[in-house]
């Protein structure tokens, strides 16, 4: 039932039913200013993929850049001109974390409160959050979202995950005792949906499932799901994703529990709160 205007670099050829298309250009510091004050909330989710190319110091800082300028053009739009935002919902990411520690024998679930991470990614996301924060400034509501790994069937982690099933062989990456925080697309945008109509949320949130799960009970779920028992499942060994992936191997490689305990409590309830009937409804989906 919204109306929705997507801010883009490029204009697409033909348009959609319900939705306008506006550019935007951070690289020019240009903003369709018509779009920004038709709007009622925005959602950010501008950034350049962290595992899209190799971690070069150049890659690095168009990860940063792209989200903390994208922050910053839309800030001072913002500051500059009347409007009527209500809200703003912002993508961030379960990188603020660092890796699982076990202390007196009892898991961590890495709370909102926790600290940012030493290292690249928590850095990255420090800055991330910190870039939007002044529209609170202005009165508006601010909603950040640490997304985890983003089950989906169009494109994003699964469909890496899914490239050596189809050949009949389950890739676990490194010892596969690493913990995945996922999350199902579906429950992600019902998540942002509620963080626009819930007056009452405001701060981060953990956006997570319920059930955090290791690479390798996700590997061998997935695998089942697409092959049943005609699959063999293989350890790619550490040092191989170091070679492939280079500094960014830490990432698949890290164990990261992370709570959504918080965003329930908001009364937000998951349609995939286990990894099975998630698995489940992307393989029949897709």
């Amino acid at each position: 039932g919204y109306k929705v205007i997507i801010l883009t670099r490029k204009l697409p050829a033909a348009a959609k039913e319900q939705v306008e298309y506006a550019v935007w250009d951070i690289t020019s510091n240009t903003i369709n200013l018509q779009a920004i004050q038709k709007a009622d909330y925005i959602i950010h989710l501008a950034g350049a993929g962290v595992v899209d190319k190799r971690w070069t110091d150049a890659y690095k800082k168009e990860i940063r850049n792209s989200r903390t300028q994208s922050s910053a053009l839309l800030v001072a739009t913002l500051q500059n001109n009347t409007n009527k935002v209500k809200a703003v919902i912002s993508a961030s990411a379960i990188g603020w974390y660092g890796a699982d520690a076990i202390s007196a024998g009892k898991q961590h679930h890495f709370l909102e409160t926790d600290k940012a991470a030493a290292g690249f990614l928590g850095e990255t996301c420090k800055l991330w959050e910190e870039s939007i924060e002044p529209v609170q400034q202005l009165g508006i509501r601010l909603v950040k979202l640490r997304t985890g790994i983003v089950l989906s069937n169009d494109g994003g982690a699964l469909a890496e995950f899914k490239k050596p099933i189809k050949l009949g062989i389950a890739g676990i990456l490194g010892n596969g005792k690493q913990i995945v925080s996922w999350i199902h697309i579906d429950d992600l945008c019902r998540m942002f949906i509620a963080s626009i109509e819930n007056d009452l949320m405001s701060g981060s949130y953990n956006a997570v499932a319920p059930e955090p799960v290791s690479n390798k009970t996700l590997t061998l779920e997935l695998a089942k799901k697409m092959k049943g028992k005609f699959f063999i499942p293989v350890h790619v060994p550490a040092f191989v994703l170091q070679i492939m992936l280079g500094e960014s191997s830490v990432e698949v490689l890290k164990s990261t529990t992370v709570s959504s305990e918080k965003i329930r409590q908001t009364g937000f309830t998951f349609l995939y709160p286990d990894i099975e009937n998630a698995l489940q409804q992307l393989c029949k989906k897709g």
